[in-house]
This record gives C-alpha cells, structure tokens and sequence, in this order.
C-alpha cells in the first residue's frame, strides 16, 4: 500500500514542494520565498499597527480574564477558551523538534532569531483575530463561522473587489481542507503512535506492528471531542493546553536549574553564534534564515488559523480577540522555544553523538537533553508529546471543518461528513507511512499563506481603525468593564441565565433610545440651521 500511494504522490509531491518553497539564492544559501512573504508581513504589521506586542500586553490581560466580554454577547467560547484553541494547534511537535532542528542546522543562536520573529509575529495573529471577528457571520442557533474565508469575500466586497475576495477566499478554504489533513492529522497521528511505540521497547514494543491501535484509541478520543464542535474542542483544549503546557515547562526549568553553572555560558553562546554563524552555509545571514523559518512556521503566524479559532468567541468588539492573540507566539516561540533551546544549550546536546558517531538530529536531541536528568525522565518529553500531538488534532480538524462548511455553503451535512473524515483518517495516519501523502498535504498547507496576507494587506486599513480605536476607547474609558456577574471568565460558566439576556435586551432598547435622542437633535440643529441661513449643508 505504502509504495503505491507513494509512486502515485511523489511526483506530484516533489513538483509542489519545489514550487512553494521555492528559494532566492543568496550566496552560498537558499532564502524560501514564502520566508521572506511571512517575514515581510510581520515585520510590516507589527510597524503599521503601533507595536501592539509592547504596547498591548497590559491591556490583554484583562481581555483574557474576561474584563471586556460578556456573557450575553454574541458567540460561543471564551477569549481563553480561544486563545487555548489555538496555543493546543500551534505548540507542538515545532517547539521540541523544531527547535532542536534549528540548532542542529545553525547553532545555539538559531533559538535568539526564533525569539526575535516570534515577536513580531505577536502582530500577524493579532491582525488575524481581529478580522476574524469583524467579518464571522452567526446563524440562528447562534453558531458562528469565521476565518480567512470570511474576511477575504466579504472585506475584500466591502473595499470594492467582491471577485477578488471571492477568488481568493475560496482558494484559501481549499488549501486549509486539504493542508490540515497532513499536517494537522496524518503527521500528528503518525508520531505520536512513534512516540509511543518507542517509549514502550521500540521493535519490542506490544505496538510495534499493531500501529493501528493507537490509531483507533486516538480516533475516538478525536471523535469524542471534535464531533462535539467548537465548544466541545474549546473545553478540552482550555484544560489539555495548561496542562501540557506546564508539564513541558516544569520539565524543562528543572534541566536547567540542574545545569545552572552552565547557563550564563550558554546565554553567551547563544548571542555569540546568532550574529556570527560560524561553520554555517551564509554566517549570520544563514543562522537568521534557519531561526527565521523555524519561528514562522511553527507559530502558524500568518497561516490565518487564529482568525477562525477567535472568530467564535463571545464579544461585540474585535478588537478584544486582537489583544487575546498577542499571547500565541509570545507563549510559543518565545517562552517555550527559549527554554527548550535553554535546555538543549546547557547540557550539550546539540553536540553529543550518536552510538554510530554521528551527531543526533531532531527530537532527538531534545530527548538526550532530558536524559542528561535521569534515565526515567524523557518519558515526561514522550507524555507532552502525546498531548501536543492529539491536541493538534482536536484544533485542526475544527479548521478543516469550517473550511468545508464555507465552501459548501455552511452545509451541516459536508462538516459532518469531513468530521468523520478527519477521525478515520487518524487511524491511517498512525498505521502507515504516506511520506508523499504529508508532504503533498505540508506544502498545500503553507499557501495557506499567500491568499491570507495578500488579502490582510489590501485590509490594513480597516484592521488599523479597529485596533487604534479599541485602544483609544480603552484609554479614555468609553470601553468599560463588564459587571463581574456578566463576565466570561477563564473558568466557570460561560452562557447566561434567562434574567440576564433580558437585562441584556433593556439595556440595548435603553443604548438605541438615547441614540434615537441625539440623533433626533441632530436633525433639529440642522432644520434650525437651514430656517436661519437657508445653507441645507449638513451640520
């Protein structure tokens, strides 16, 4: 079967990976040209909107506490829920392999440049959330759609250019179904039952040879969660992410602390070798490029996959979500990505061989890291990558079910259908190797890219009203703080009772009588105006 699927994909596989990441030559290296896109957008982004990623922070603390949403606002998941949705897709496989990968190629000092355009990376999501929530469309139920799609067709319609938007938002839906389906599933599914299989003998393993019990173990607990929607998905990540997310940071602090006397030296070494790049194809430059691809990637800045996951949150104000999006890549490829490299710096292991004299790659190098503790500890690297990895498949298969929904017209049945598609598809990805299926699948999946951005810039000027003035209003105090009653929290229950959305409903009749008034006196000032001096000019 493997070398069937394989003669068949190949080619095809080959050809669109040469053309999606296609390289610039520079000097000795090769810069991808989608690196440069992805640079380039987050670089702008970050400028165009004020550096919210310093300037915002303070104010998204209080977005993620659930200050500034209420539970009687539209939508179905909290800022937190949200922003777990999203972390449970984007931390991963990338922050340990990753990571290591980076500084097998380029040296420790990868990890500073991983750091750097993780920043400013901060702002592509930021921008993503936003838009995301000012163009989702909520159906009766209540259910909400929302992503690139959306605000490709009908932000782009807004400007002028409804078959621009069009064109573009349906490529970028068909990208999304096909790309999430390798690397969000068949990629995920197949290492973590490699992961496990490992950790349980290897070829001694009771798995080994019986992959696909994994699969099926894996496939329903994806049924369980994914079946359910969002809200079943946002429950399970609000709790699996912090839990995963802990567990890998205590994890990598504890390696640390025992290397503590090595650490300044490794802190040295880190900024010595981002800026020297010595034995590196390029220098410096080719260091950059290494850190630089690593970051952009494994952040999923710019993918358009935040404007999805923040679409459905439970707020009137876009702007919130922006704020709530900030913390992604600051979690991922700033925190976590520094104390993996931390770690992997301090104790060598970027250096140490393997038992056939050759230097260790991947995650690999990350395991011996671990080992450097205790024989028993890299079980703990084996437990998060279980959890990143079946995380990874909860966020994406919603992604890939919203793309579908939107190119069939919100069909309830084409969702369903590619839900039990995405679940029977984890069983295949645990039990086989489809290098050609996920490589086709890997570089559909980062076009993701092209249609998002190009649309993002032709926005930038409606994304940079609505952040500047949720800031303004926020500063000057128009935008308030929900009663702490109605506010949806990190925790707890987020729908609200009978008694409050009639509160809800008096409140909006009171806001649209007050309007009504000034609006009213508006259109006498400007009457009086006309009687006195016949100007019929608007006020």
């Amino acid at each position: 079967m493997d070398e069937r699927v394989d003669n068949l994909f190949a080619p095809i596989a080959d050809r669109l990976s040469a053309i999606v990441f296609f390289e610039i030559p520079l000097g000795p290296i090769g810069i991808p040209v989608v690196v440069i896109w992805l640079m380039a957008a987050a670089i702008f982004f970050t400028a165009w909107l004020k550096w919210q990623p310093i300037r915002g922070l303070k104010h998204s603390l209080d977005v993620i506490r659930g200050k500034r949403s209420a539970k009687t606002d539209p939508g179905q998941v909290s800022s937190f829920q949200a922003l777990a949705t999203e972390l449970s897709g984007t931390v991963g496989l990338g922050n340990i392999a990753g990571v290591a990968v980076a500084i097998s190629l380029g040296g420790p000092g990868a990890a500073l440049w991983i750091v750097i355009f993780g920043f400013f990376a901060m702002t592509l999501k930021m921008a993503e959330a936003t838009l995301g929530v000012k163009y989702r469309t909520i159906d009766k139920k209540g259910v909400v759609s929302g992503g690139p799609m959306y605000y490709l067709r009908d932000g782009l319609k807004e400007l002028g250019w409804p078959k621009l938007g069009l064109g573009l938002a349906i490529c970028y839906a068909v990208f999304t179904a096909i790309g999430a389906v390798g690397a969000g599933n068949l990629f995920q599914a197949n290492q973590v039952a490699a992961a496990v299989v490992n950790a349980t003998g290897g070829e001694n393993s009771f798995f080994a040879g019986q992959l696909w019990i994994l699969g099926l173990m894996m496939a329903v607990l994806t049924a369980v969660v994914v079946l359910g929607g969002i809200t079943s998905i946002a429950r399970w990540t609000s709790k699996v992410t912090p839990l995963m997310a802990v567990l890998y940071l205590v994890s990598t602090v504890v390696i640390i602390l025992l290397h503590v006397t090595e650490l300044p030296a490794a802190v040295v070494t880190i900024f010595q070798s981002a800026f020297t790049g010595e034995g590196v194809a390029g220098g410096a430059v080719g260091v950059a490029i290494i850190g630089i691809q690593r970051a952009l990637f494994s952040n999923g800045g710019g993918l358009g996959t935040a404007g999805m996951a923040h679409a459905a949150v439970k707020t009137k104000h876009p702007g919130t979500e922006g704020y709530t999006a900030l913390w992604e890549p600051l979690i991922d490829s700033i925190i976590i990505c520094t104390l993996t490299a931390l770690a992997i710096t301090v104790t060598g292991a970027y250096q140490m061989e393997t038992e056939d004299g050759s230097t260790a790659e991947g995650v690999a190098i990350t395991q011996s890291a671990f080992a450097t503790v205790a024989d028993w500890y890299p079980y703990l690297l084996t437990a998060c990558i279980v959890l990143f990895g079946v995380s990874t498949l909860f966020s994406y298969g919603y992604y890939g079910q919203k793309s579908i929904g939107f190119l069939f017209g919100g069909s309830k049945i084409a969702e369903k259908g590619y839900q039990i598609f995405w679940v029977l598809a984890v069983i295949v990805g645990a039990s086989v190797s489809l290098d050609s299926v996920i490589a086709f699948s890997d570089a559909v999946f980062f076009l993701m890219v092209l249609p998002n951005l190009l649309g993002m810039y032709f926005l930038a000027r409606v994304l940079r009203l609505e952040i500047l003035r949720h800031q303004t209003r926020t500063e000057v105090g128009t935008l308030g703080e929900i009663p702490d009653d109605l506010q949806v929290g990190m925790t707890g229950r987020h729908d609200p009772t009978p008694e409050q959305v009639e509160a809800a409903k008096a409140r909006e009749q009171r806001r649209k009588r007050k309007l009504g008034k000034v609006r009213a006196g508006f259109r006498r000032a400007r009457a009086e105006r006309e009687d006195e001096t016949g100007d019929s000019e608007p006020v």
